[in-house]
């Protein structure tokens, strides 16, 4: 009996306890609550709408075959600053924001097919053809959906898997949704450098610029938008979005798989996998952490080259 008290009494501990966060977070989330800025307010880049959604985007060249760049969770188009004019030596050169992320209009509902739809649009407004599409981490999977469309004529897998599976666990994710924690950590991070840093120091690896408070704002400022609370919820409540290994098997699409050597974001192993499902090269780029565009946009664009 002894220990029945003891164990309830640690279960009343823990409840009270996540009950007094819940409430400080609630309190939290409503002081700093704000209906968000437009998008065309925080960046004065160029915007094309598509699929119905109004997106921002980055151009360079001005001749060859087309090149679409697409970015992972929370990144801008800014990280392929140093890639793209690289690229734009032969290639037109654009980098979008997905809905969701960077300073796209947010829409939703941010699923794979949603994305798709986003960057087939993007293509056939500004009529690009079957370009060369290169996905960065979560849009790996954006791309091969793309080439499993016929969208693209060829893609590059960047620091991506494009698998279905990872994140969190389902009660976490579950936790993540219905409750108020992961909107006053996202909003947190915008306030306060801090946690920013660190994600920052994981991402770029283990050369990166200094990780000072203009490196963080270049980062967080895009969660300003109106609706990037509610985008970023969504998206990081879910299951990562993409292929099983059988699917990714029975594609047949030219494709490149290229990975940082110190990426430890996403596992060396399952790139590998993937290159060996779609029967891909796989291109490793030594030194180069997750962020390999920023932190080796030399080797990244002769990576991309190479499949031509």
């Amino acid at each position: 009996m002894r220990l029945v008290r003891i164990v309830c009494g640690v279960l009343a501990g823990v409840l009270v306890l996540l009950a007094a966060v819940t409430v400080a977070s609630l309190v939290f989330n409503a002081v700093t609550a704000g209906e968000g800025k437009p998008v065309r307010s925080l960046w004065s880049g160029r915007f094309v709408v598509a699929d119905g959604v109004m997106t921002a985007f980055r151009q360079w060249g001005s001749h060859g075959t087309p090149v679409v760049l697409i970015g992972g969770f929370v990144e801008p188009s800014f990280v392929w600053n140093d890639v793209g004019p690289l690229l734009a030596r032969d290639h037109r050169v654009y980098a979008l924001d997905l809905d969701g992320f960077g300073y796209t209009e947010r829409r939703g509902p941010w699923t794979l097919a949603e994305w798709a739809d986003q960057v087939q649009s993007f293509v056939r407004t500004l009529g690009l053809g079957h370009p060369i599409v290169v996905g960065h981490s979560l849009g790996a999977a954006v791309a091969v959906e793309l080439a499993r469309r016929g969208v693209a004529s060829r893609v590059v897998l960047l620091d991506g898997d494009a698998l279905d599976s990872g994140g969190s666990p389902w009660f976490v994710r579950d936790v993540l949704v219905h409750t108020p924690f992961i909107t006053s950590a996202l909003r947190i991070a915008t306030r306060w450098d801090w946690p920013a840093k660190k994600l920052l120091a994981n991402a770029y690896g283990p050369s990166h610029p200094p990780l000072d408070h203009a490196l963080v704002q270049l980062w967080t400022r895009q969660l300003d938008a109106k609706g990037a609370d509610h985008a970023l919820e969504t998206v990081a409540g879910r299951k990562a979005q993409g292929f099983s290994r059988a699917e990714l098997r029975g594609l047949h699409i030219r494709a490149t798989v290229v990975w940082g050597g110190q990426d430890d974001v996403d596992g060396l192993t399952d790139g590998r996998g993937t290159a060996a499902d779609l029967h891909a090269r796989f291109v490793l780029i030594a030194g180069a952490g997750h962020l390999s565009m920023l932190t080796q946009p030399a080797a990244v664009a002769q990576a991309i080259e190479s499949g031509r």
